[in-house]
């Protein structure tokens, strides 16, 4: 007898110390809620890219404003012409020397209407509307990585009932072995506890591997590569919000950002309404331009000797006409026309007239226009975009009121779960400890001899199952918790 209640103390002190091995984690980094949900609107690629959305709409209403400013166009174009003459009619046009050519322009033109100015105003709300999607979808992000940051810790916490129940099977199996081996036990105890603590083995396996697998989703879901050994960790409060349903509905559909976004489409619906209007209104145009040329003969000397042919040409009619004048005897002006010579300068012009291409234009007259337009018929155009227009608006009043209806059903449906759930847990609670209390007591009077194994093992299956539904309540009602803060909105706690 001495040896028998030695063992069994001994059995006693491995149980305790084999639980408390189980249930401790294993060492590794530590991740909170706050820090999950840090890390995913980091780098969660759904949400990076509903915020990419956002800056398409910043690009579109600065589209939208620069409607209102003038644009501005430049041309700059260059050609080459060969030197050969073209014929119309029979006469000759053309130089015969190549030519280059270069011309520049440039131009503004302003469009003004009503319908630019709607254009604005439904850019805006649609910017608007965005910015409440990119909200939305943060809230959106936040109830997943809230609701398998939960589930992983759930996972975590059965994982450490198994380890914990594994222990307690492994000391039940010693224990029947010693009361083998002093004689108090038989053999189909000892086969039964091995049995059990097999089983329980295989459930430790799998619920740690649920856990790991959890654990794994949650990594996914913040977008960032798993590391190993991670152990969650926060608060796990049991504790109904302060605020009334009454006010829980009203926060939800002043703060929840899809009935948000709704409204912003249902406003720029609107705003497209004025803008399909517009087309029955007049729109002004102004515009204004200028432009320059210059050009540039490949042979210059063959400009050169053109141009001094010329000069001789002109000096040689100049001497003619005056030497009949004074032939007739009429006054003349001989000496005038001697003047009339071919100089350096004047080459030294021609080259400087050539060195002006490409750049140096010489201008051209500048034009301003201003027109005034109103539309009177186009085929019942545009009274078929008012209509559409109208159709969209109401569209999007409907999926705001039903945006309203749905997040009023779920802030009542959650708020009513999570008093449920509450009830729940303070009736596991109490479950957990009357079936702990039994299995201690099925333990000392197994331990004295005075039930079975059978009867043990079926007090360790009834607490199992008390502390499983414990851990399950407590985590639902975490789970109800993170769905009403969705629904509502924003974070209640």
């Amino acid at each position: 007898m001495r040896n028998l209640l030695l063992v069994l103390a001994c059995l006693g002190t491995a149980s305790v110390l084999g639980a408390q091995s189980a249930s401790t984690p294993g060492q590794g980094p530590v991740l909170t809620l706050a820090d999950a949900l840090t890390l995913a609107r980091q780098n969660n690629p759904g949400y990076l890219t509903a915020q990419n959305a956002q800056r398409t709409a910043d690009a579109q209403l600065r589209a939208a404003y620069g409607a209102f400013l003038p644009g501005v166009n430049t041309n700059f174009s260059g050609s080459f012409r060969e030197g050969r003459q073209e014929f119309f009619g029979g006469v000759g046009f053309g130089a015969t020397n190549d030519q280059l050519n270069s011309s520049g322009s440039i131009s503004a033109g302003l469009q003004l209407s009503m319908g630019a100015i709607y254009a604005l105003r439904a850019q805006r709300a649609s910017n608007e509307a965005v910015e409440a999607d990119v909200s939305a979808a943060e809230n959106n992000l936040r109830q997943q990585v809230t609701a398998q940051f939960i589930t992983a810790r759930q996972a975590e916490a059965r994982a450490i009932l198994q380890d914990t129940l594994l222990a307690t099977t492994r000391a039940q199996l010693e224990l029947a072995q010693a009361r083998l081996t002093v004689g108090s036990g038989n053999q189909l105890e000892v086969q039964r506890a091995e049995v059990a603590n097999g089983q329980q083995r295989v459930a430790a396996l799998n619920a740690r591997n649920t856990a790991d697998i959890e654990v794994l989703r949650l990594y996914q879901l913040m977008g960032v590569p798993a590391v190993a050994g991670t152990r969650l960790e926060g608060p796990l409060d049991v504790t109904l919000p302060s605020v009334a349903l009454a006010d829980l509905l009203d926060q939800a559909q002043r703060a929840n950002p899809t009935i948000d976004a709704a409204r912003r489409r249902e406003q720029q619906a609107t705003r497209g309404v004025s803008q399909a209007r517009s087309a029955y209104l007049p729109s002004m145009s102004l515009s204004a331009s200028v432009s320059g040329f210059t050009q540039r003969f490949t042979n210059t000397g063959l400009v050169i000797a053109q141009q001094q042919a010329g000069v001789e040409s002109s000096r040689a009619s100049c001497i003619r006409t005056e030497e009949v004048r004074d032939r007739v005897g009429l006054p003349n002006r001989l000496a005038q026309c001697a003047a009339i010579q071919w100089s350096p300068e004047a080459e030294q012009a021609v080259r400087d007239e050539q060195g002006r291409f490409p750049l140096d234009f010489t201008r051209q007259p500048y034009n301003l226009s201003a027109s005034f337009s109103l539309p009177l018929f186009n085929g019942f155009r545009r009274e078929a975009d008012v209509q559409q227009a109208t159709v969209q608006r109401r569209n999007a009043e409907n999926t705001r009121r039903q945006e309203e209806l749905r997040v009023t059903t779920e802030v009542s449906a959650a708020y009513l779960t999570l008093t449920a759930n509450k009830q729940a847990v303070d009736l596991q609670e109490q479950n957990s400890r009357t079936a702990r209390t039994a299995l201690s007591l099925a333990e000392e009077r197994y331990r004295a001899g005075a039930i079975n194994l059978v009867e043990l093992i079926q007090a360790r299956t009834d607490f199992e199952r008390a502390e499983t539904d414990r851990i399950n309540a407590i985590y639902d009602f975490q789970r109800a918790f993170a769905q009403l803060e969705a629904a509502v909105g924003r974070p209640l706690r």
